[in-house]
């Protein structure tokens, strides 16, 4: 049986980071879905057109692919903002549903991180970890990640859009950020990065052996 590890969490809690390490060490492809989002924001924005444009933005995420996304602009602040009001269209979320699950059943196995990834895309995934960190925490590390990337960072305001960002995950109508009845929780609040791979890669390992 292939291993298919699904990851879940809210924005800058680290699943990202996870997702990364753990799919090098184990060899395994690695999808991030929230850059599905965003480059559907991007394309909205690009065209001069409202993010809350429904019709438009599933044309958009059916028109993807997956090997020609710019990383560095996805990941700008402008578009996490953005990726989250899309993300909040059912239109938009159904259009991606195919992707991602062609994505999870390839034969080597694969990573995959999200919000929804547990309990809508890999409900069936070998292993599942639904990672968080306090708003504080997470506002900190965003604001640390855009003054490397060249961008000006306000910590205040940047916990004000973590907690909105929160919030509309939490409470869209579809596919809202909830952790899977049988995920592990992994809180990396105290954590450096060394310390949660170690964590999440335990959660793998013990996960496997259960299964073995």
């Amino acid at each position: 049986m292939s291993l298919v590890i699904a990851i879940d969490g809210p924005a800058a809690s680290g699943k990202g980071t996870l997702a990364r390490r753990l799919a090098e060490y184990f060899h395994l492809p690695h999808l991030d879905t929230g850059l599905l989002y965003r480059a559907t924001a991007c394309v909205l924005l690009d065209n001069g057109a409202s993010l809350l444009d429904e019709a438009l933005a599933e044309r958009a995420a059916r028109g993807l692919s997956l090997t020609d996304f710019d990383a560095r602009r996805l990941r700008s602040r402008e578009l996490g903002e953005a990726s989250s009001i899309v993300a909040s269209l059912p239109a938009v979320r159904a259009a991606l549903i195919d992707l991602q699950r062609q994505f999870a059943t390839r034969a080597e196995g694969a990573v995959i991180d999200g919000r929804d990834i547990g309990t809508v895309i890999c409900p069936e995934a070998s292993v599942k970890i639904f990672v968080t960190a306090s708003p504080e925490t997470r506002a900190q590390r965003r604001v640390i990640e855009l003054i490397a990337a060249g961008e000006t960072a306000d910590y205040t305001s940047i916990l004000s859009e973590v907690k909105q960002r929160d919030a509309r995950d939490l409470t869209r109508s579809i596919s809202p950020l909830v952790a899977a009845n049988d995920a592990v929780m992994l809180d990396t609040t105290e954590l450096d990065r060394d310390a949660a791979f170690n964590a999440a890669l335990a959660i793998v390992q013990k996960a496997r052996q259960i299964d073995a």
